[in-house]
């Protein structure tokens, strides 16, 4: 369990999804529109994600967002939400973040995935099923440029000479590190390292509970002190003056979006060459698709953080009962909400969620 007092961080994740009618640069322009908003109400940090060859995610350089955000801020932290680390030379990463680490004076929080999407690995074409061994190779790979002069490494993905990495990053011994992670297995084989978890948005309140018990559980056996991590759990998140106001603005924000774009074939882990899920992926095979199905009231009560100030308070409180630090709010990247409207409820969070927690 978290300290009941534990200091709680809160960021916003920032998907640039592009719905119909808007252009890329629109979608840019209203993206930073929301990260200078965020810095001026106190925000501690942004995720920008990483997408490729959809509208669902129009940044498919997330060093390279962020590098301009941190021009157009001061304070806010930089995070990578997340790369993809198997669609990527992993030198050409740690130049990347460590180039953003060092313009940005150590903002940088470096979240990486293994990736799932079927559309992203087809079109690079690499094997989806190689995923966690690319994910695990690369991220040495990272840490050992990061941290050791004329390093070397020659395994079964990736190969490089002795390299000395110029510049090196300016937060030592590197900048936070962060894997996405909800499932057991995934939970406890980077709990064993020390690294802390980011969970799932689309994963219901008892399992990012249960993800956090298991990362302090595991790293607890390996003599890591559990209260040293910063779990980090995503939510979508929205709060209103009113209970009433609260349910009646989901609804409109679910009328207004089709949720297969999101929860599809094409962005499900699925092998093209079987059509099942991927080798690695078993965990979702019966849960991914079911994401696109759930109704205003799963939503309501197990999914997001959403309600009047009092309601949203409390489900926060619950997260950092699991022992989570750190929110990760999804303000509306799948809400097609006027410019207005999003830095309004941001606003209002700031002004009503915020100070409980400080």
């Amino acid at each position: 369990m978290g300290h009941p007092d534990m200091p709680m961080k809160f960021s916003a994740f920032l998907l640039f999804h592009r719905f119909a009618g808007r252009s890329v640069r629109e979608t840019y322009d209203y993206n930073i529109a929301v990260a200078e908003t965020l810095e001026e109400t106190g925000f501690d940090g942004i995720w920008a994600s990483e997408h490729h060859f959809r509208d669902y995610g129009t940044v498919p350089s997330t060093p390279q967002m962020l590098a301009f955000l941190a021009a157009r801020t001061e304070r806010l932290r930089l995070g990578t939400g997340v790369i993809v680390l198997p669609l990527h030379n992993p030198i050409s990463v740690a130049e990347e973040i460590a180039q953003l680490d060092v313009i940005s004076g150590g903002r940088v929080d470096f979240g990486v995935g293994r990736g799932y999407q079927s559309i992203e690995f087809d079109g690079h074409g690499i094997d989806l099923a190689e995923a966690r061994d690319r994910f695990d190779e690369a991220l040495e790979v990272i840490l050992g440029l990061w941290t050791q002069d004329d390093y070397h490494h020659d395994g079964h993905f990736y190969r490089t000479g002795a390299v000395n990495l110029v510049p090196k990053p300016v937060q030592a011994p590197h900048p936070p590190v962060y894997v996405a992670a909800v499932s057991p297995g995934t939970v406890e084989r980077y709990a064993a390292r020390g690294i802390p978890i980011l969970a799932d948005p689309a994963a219901p309140f008892r399992k990012v509970g249960r993800a956090a018990e298991t990362w302090r559980a595991t790293a607890q056996d390996r003599g890591i002190d559990p209260a040293t991590a910063e779990l980090v759990v995503s939510r979508s998140v929205y709060v209103a003056p009113t209970i009433e106001q609260a349910k009646a603005d989901q609804q409109r924000f679910e009328e207004s979006f089709n949720r297969a774009d999101i929860f599809n074939l094409q962005s499900a882990p699925i092998d093209s060459r079987t059509g099942e899920f991927a080798e690695g992926f078993e965990y979702w095979a019966d849960r991914y698709l079911k994401g696109g199905e759930v109704g205003p009231e799963f939503r309501w009560e197990q999914l997001e953080v959403i309600g009047d100030p009092d309601r949203v308070i409390a489900q926060i409180q619950m997260l950092r009962d699991f022992g989570y630090s750190h929110v990760m709010a999804d303000f509306g990247s799948v809400r097609q909400m006027p410019l207005a409207e999003m830095l309004g409820t941001i606003r209002f969070f700031a002004k009503e969620v915020v100070p409980a927690f400080r």
